[in-house]
C-alpha cells in the first residue's frame, strides 16, 4: 500500500568560474555518470553533482546499482537546487536530486511534485563567516547589514538563511543575499570580501577551513545541529519527481528508489575513505585527505533506508512559513509532498 504523509552576483571573472565549474561537472555527468547504455533511460538533474550532500547520486552510479536495476541513468548537474528544480518542471529531466523543501514551494505554485526517496535528515549546510568578519558575526542576530552568500536566489541556502535571520530577530530586508554558487566562487567571494559569510556545504566547507578563510558559525551537518538551529529534523537531499510521472512510471521509480536505498545502506556500513575511493578522482581536487574529511563530516546527515524522518515535513513547513509569504498564505498538503511507497517496497 502507498503511504503518504507526503543579488548581487560576482563580476565577470566569478561568472566565468561558475561556467567553467558547471561545464566541468557536466563533462563528468555525460561520461562517467552515464550508465551502461542498456535498460530504461532516465535523466536526473542534480543541484551540484560534486557536493557531498548529493553524493548518493554519483555513488549509486559508481557502485553499479542503476545498471543492476536495469536502468540507464544519465546524471546532469546545475550549480544550485533551484535550477535543478526548473529543469524538472520544464520536463527536461525525469527527476531531480535536490532539497525536499522545493516540493512545498512548488505546491503553492500549482506544481505537484513529490520526494520518492529521502537521502537525509539534516540540511548538511554550514553557515560560515569570513575570518575578517568573525568578530562582528557571532550569531544570526548579527546578520543585519551583512552580505551573506547563497548558491542562488530561491535556493535552499536562500531559504535557510532567511529563516535563521527571521528566527533571530533580523528582517529579510535587513541583509543582502549574494548569489555566489559553491566551490571556488564561494571561497573567492569570502576571501575578497564580496560576502561577510554565507551558507555552503562540503567539500567547500573543508576547503575554507583548511585555507583558514572562514570559521563555522552554525553546523547543520548532523541531526543534532539541525535540531539546534531549526528545531527538528530537516529532510533535505532527496530524489523528487513530478507526481504525474511517478504515477505513470511506477516500475521505473521503484527501480530508482531500490538502487538509492542500496547505496544508503552501503554508505552506512563503509568508512568515509572507502566512499571517497569510489567517487570520481577529480572530486578530491588533488587532496584526497581533505575530500575524505569532508565526507566524514557530512555522513551523519544521511538516512540508511531512504525513509522520510518523523516530523521532518512539519519542520520544513515551519521553516518556510517563517518568511515565505506563498506558504504563509497557502494550505500546504504535506501528504502530497512525499511518498514512502517505494522505500517500503525496497525493504
Amino acid at each position: 500500500m502507498r503511504k503518504s504523509a507526503r543579488y548581487s552576483t560576482l563580476a565577470a571573472a566569478g561568472l566565468l568560474a561558475v561556467s567553467s565549474l558547471t561545464a566541468c561537472a557536466n563533462d563528468v555527468a555525460s561520461t562517467a555518470s552515464t550508465g551502461s547504455g542498456k535498460g530504461t533511460k532516465v535523466k536526473i538533474m542534480v543541484g551540484g553533482l560534486d557536493k557531498v550532500i548529493y553524493l548518493p547520486a554519483m555513488l549509486t552510479q559508481r557502485l553499479g546499482y542503476f545498471d543492476a536495476e536495469g536502468l540507464n541513468v544519465e546524471l546532469l548537474t546545475e550549480p544550485a537546487g533551484v535550477q535543478a528544480e526548473t529543469a524538472l518542471v520544464a520536463g527536461q529531466v525525469q527527476g531531480t536530486v535536490g532539497f525536499y523543501d522545493h516540493t512545498l514551494d512548488l505546491q503553492t505554485k500549482g506544481k505537484a511534485v513529490e520526494s520518492v526517496v529521502q537521502f537525509s535528515r539534516a540540511p548538511g549546510e554550514v553557515e560560515i563567516v569570513s575570518t575578517k568578519a568573525a568578530g562582528d558575526i557571532t550569531s544570526p542576530k548579527d546578520f543585519k547589514g551583512k552580505k551573506l552568500g547563497i548558491t542562488s536566489l530561491g535556493s535552499s541556502t536562500d531559504f535557510l538563511t532567511k529563516y535563521l535571520a527571521v528566527k533571530n530577530g533580523v528582517k529579510v530586508s535587513d541583509f543582502s543575499p549574494v548569489a555566489v554558487g559553491a566551490g571556488a566562487t564561494f571561497i573567492s567571494a569570502l576571501q575578497q570580501g564580496s560576502i561577510d559569510g554565507g551558507m555552503t556545504t562540503d567539500p567547500t566547507v573543508a576547503t575554507i577551513l583548511d585555507k583558514k578563510a572562514g570559521k563555522v558559525l552554525l553546523d547543520m551537518r548532523t541531526p543534532e545541529g539541525s535540531q539546534k538551529a531549526l528545531g527538528g529534523p530537516y529532510p533535505s537531499s532527496s530524489l523528487y519527481m513530478q507526481t504525474d510521472w511517478v504515477n505513470g512510471h511506477k516500475d521505473t521509480v521503484q527501480k530508482l528508489v531500490s538502487a538509492f536505498v542500496k547505496t544508503l545502506k552501503w554508505m552506512s556500513t563503509h568508512s568515509a575513505a572507502e566512499i571517497a575511493a569510489k567517487m570520481p578522482a577529480d572530486y578530491s581536487q588533488g587532496d584526497k585527505a581533505l575530500y575524505t574529511q569532508s565526507i566524514k563530516s557530512t555522513l551523519p546527515m544521511f538516512t540508511d533506508d531512504g525513509v522520510m524522518p518523523e516530523n521532518g515535513p512539519e519542520t520544513v513547513e515551519k521553516v518556510l512559513k517563517a518568511f515565505n509569504t506563498n506558504i504563509q498564505n497557502a494550505d500546504v498538503d504535506l501528504s502530497k509532498t512525499y511518498t514512502t511507497e517505494f522505500v517500503e517496497a525496497a525493504k
